[in-house]
């Protein structure tokens, strides 16, 4: 299914929230509404599902506005997974006769979802006693179930930590893979982000700061900005690409003031400033230690340093 924005304007209390002049998103992908808080993520999530209407614009699902096709071209799984009262198979089966899906293939869908999310052992639990991960798995199911040409989620992995969180983040490109739906993701983590989605929308105060694939967006964010949310390091007009820091002569070459060393686990990294900006970098197996206090010499690859311009656009 195609999603299109057309000159989007959402306000709410007084102020403009969401300002999406032009916007595409294409079919059977996967893609990401990345961005801080209060970005405007969930209310474009919103949109599509024709919760909400924008005080300007118009938002199109395969051409034809989102409040009308919603009804039956959408499936969403809210941030907080809530169920009513009964097994998981009678919720996730709620869902598929308030769409009027026959028995026979309520049963198809319902198994067919439980084996993507991993949740078939479960069908007969209780659906207000799951665990976190377990409610967050039912939650995905009951919208896959649904076989919508559009898949909306809205913070996937929120209220989950530690194994589970890990667990869910490892199946749930497996889970998106079983469906041919587009699917719509908010979620606020930039390696979450990376892991889950083909497609990228960076989304800062409410406008997209960047839109293509994920892969190229985080490696030429176009604007300072936009680098500056996907943990580049900004010294000057240069920005430097997260983790591609090292102590020690290279290609690109930063004077480093050193504040102090932390061990994190799987290296130790010098942690201080360049030029005012805080940053850090690793440190090489069996290197001696910089001490806190001292200025030392770090390096990037040359392809993992942007330059923007005064405009704060990236120079080509």
């Amino acid at each position: 299914m195609e999603v299109r924005f057309e000159d989007v304007e959402v306000r709410k209390g007084g102020r403009t929230v969401l300002e999406v002049p032009a916007l595409t998103l294409g079919r059977a992908a996967a893609t990401a509404l990345l961005g801080p808080n209060g970005a405007g993520k969930t209310t474009a999530l919103r949109l599509m599902a024709g919760l909400e209407r924008p005080a300007r614009g118009r938002v199109l699902l395969d051409g034809e506005p989102a409040g009308r096709a919603a009804r039956r071209a959408v499936a969403y799984a809210f941030q907080r997974a809530v169920f009513l009262r009964g097994t998981v198979r009678e919720n996730l089966e709620l869902a598929l006769r308030l769409r009027g899906v026959p028995a026979a293939e309520r049963a198809r869908r319902i198994a067919r979802a439980a084996e993507a999310c991993g949740i078939g052992h479960l069908l007969g639990r209780d659906a207000l006693r799951l665990s976190g991960g377990e409610a967050q798995r039912a939650n995905l199911a009951r919208a896959l179930a649904l076989e919508a040409g559009l898949v909306l989620l809205d913070e996937p992995l929120s209220g989950l930590d530690g194994p589970a969180r890990a667990a869910l983040l490892a199946d749930l490109p497996g889970m998106l893979a079983a469906t041919r739906a587009t699917v719509v993701l908010v979620t606020h983590d930039r390696d979450e982000a990376l892991q889950l989605a083909q497609e990228l929308v960076l989304l800062i105060g409410g406008r997209p700061a960047a839109c293509g694939p994920a892969g190229e967006v985080f490696r030429r964010p176009p604007t300072r900005e936009a680098a500056a949310f996907l943990g580049y390091t900004r010294c000057g007009r240069e920005a430097i690409r997260p983790g591609a820091l090292t102590v020690g002569p290279g290609e690109r070459e930063f004077a480093f003031t050193v504040e102090r060393v932390v061990d994190l686990g799987t290296h130790l990294a010098a942690e201080g400033r360049i030029g005012g900006a805080p940053a850090r970098a690793a440190v090489p197996d069996g290197a001696p230690l910089p001490a806190p206090g001292s200025e030392v010499t770090v390096s990037a690859p040359a392809a993992a340093v942007l330059t923007y311009r005064d405009d704060g656009r990236l120079a080509e």
